[in-house]
């Protein structure tokens, strides 16, 4: 196999640590959506229909690590610290919270079916749908949006173009 046949690296990665860079360069506070399956590693109770948002910027993370494979941190819940794990390949949007500038991603593939024989977990109980950024300004809630949105910091719809 030559480097012909090899496989192309996802610039996924490279965007999302590119994108941080000028969040913080510019004084902006970057954040990223989530599409939260098993793979994620967030507090469950935070994530709404299936997405969670997280402010990354290093004020609000302990630990930051932007990796290839998974973004890393600790960060505060309530008050509570907890450790985040998110699969690159799951995030679905960086952006600077203040202007909503940034990037939008594809989801992820979903998923293919549990083999018969793999031992299966009982469903979680439900919990009613909540959403939090976390943040080292306590246990305030996130910023209200001024654009009626219900998306945090107010920020635009982000829309795939091909």
């Amino acid at each position: 196999m030559n480097a012909a046949d090899a496989p192309i690296p996802s610039t996924r990665p490279y965007l999302i640590r590119a994108l941080h860079e000028w969040c913080a360069d510019n004084g902006f506070s970057p954040y990223i959506a989530v599409h939260v399956d098993a793979s994620v590693q967030v507090p469950a109770e935070f994530v709404k229909n299936g997405e969670i948002v997280l402010n990354v910027s290093m004020d609000a993370t302990s630990g930051l690590r932007l990796g290839n494979e998974f973004i890393e941190f600790k960060a505060r819940f309530g008050g509570v610290a907890r450790d985040i794990i998110v699969p690159v390949t799951h995030v679905i949007a960086i952006y600077a919270r203040e202007n909503g500038q940034g990037m939008a991603f594809p989801a992820p593939a979903p998923v293919a079916a549990v083999p018969v024989s793999a031992p299966r977990t009982p469903p979680e109980p439900s919990r009613p749908p909540l959403q939090a950024v976390p943040s080292d300004a306590g246990d305030e809630p996130p910023p209200e949006p001024p654009n009626g949105t219900g998306r945090p910091g107010g920020r635009p719809q982000l829309k795939r173009v091909k």
